[in-house]
């Protein structure tokens, strides 16, 4: 049981909640900040039903994999490696936050509004979606910095699948606002996301 209170499940710990905590609360204030504070809601936080069960099952998986298998989680490495992909996750999705402004919601927009302009410019040069590449590298990296096999493999699949659904509805939306300048940037910048066109 001493191995919770470990220096790796200190250190492995201390890196997860430091992670959620700047994720989230970096995109409230970029949210009340692009779009003022009358206009955001607490959902602008990120944290839904589905989130906040698949964080408890990775603390759960963590507890009784240090408690089980300590050595798994030794392996530095590994969690170096998923914190690496942590920051670049964040990097990419705060890049594609800033870089749209206004354009950036957390909600898709089904409608045209005055201020919504095409965004291809910055890191949407070279990615579609960069917040949503984003949020997939981050997620995943949060269970590899926690040496997390199990939840490593759901959170890829489980983000994955969800940004597989919700690009191609988000997209018949862009094309509808943006027509052949969408299609064309579409069709010449990869979404960001694996195997999603």
């Amino acid at each position: 049981m001493t191995e919770i209170l470990s220096y790796t499940a200190c250190r492995q710990l201390s890196q997860m909640f430091l992670a959620v905590a700047f994720f989230h609360g970096s995109e409230y204030i970029l949210a009340i900040a692009i779009h003022g504070r009358s206009n955001v809601t607490l959902k602008s936080l990120l944290i839904s039903k589905n989130y906040l069960v698949a964080m408890v099952c990775s603390l759960l998986e963590y507890f009784l994999e240090i408690v089980l298998f300590p050595g798994l989680k030794e392996y530095w490495w590994v969690s170096n490696t998923g914190l690496v992909m942590v920051v670049i996750g964040e990097i990419i999705r705060k890049l594609a936050i800033i870089t749209a402004g206004q354009a950036f919601t957390h909600l898709i927009k089904v409608y045209h509004e005055e201020h919504h302009q095409l965004v291809t410019h910055g890191v949407y040069r070279f990615i579609r979606h960069p917040g949503y590449s984003g949020f997939l590298i981050w997620s995943v990296g949060t269970q590899i910095m926690l040496c997390n096999p199990i939840s490593t493999v759901a959170f890829a699949i489980v983000v994955w699948h969800f940004f597989a659904e919700r690009i191609p509805y988000e997209e018949y939306f862009l094309k509808q606002f943006f027509g052949s300048d969408y299609e064309e940037y579409a069709r010449r910048v990869p979404s960001g996301v694996p195997f999603v066109k």
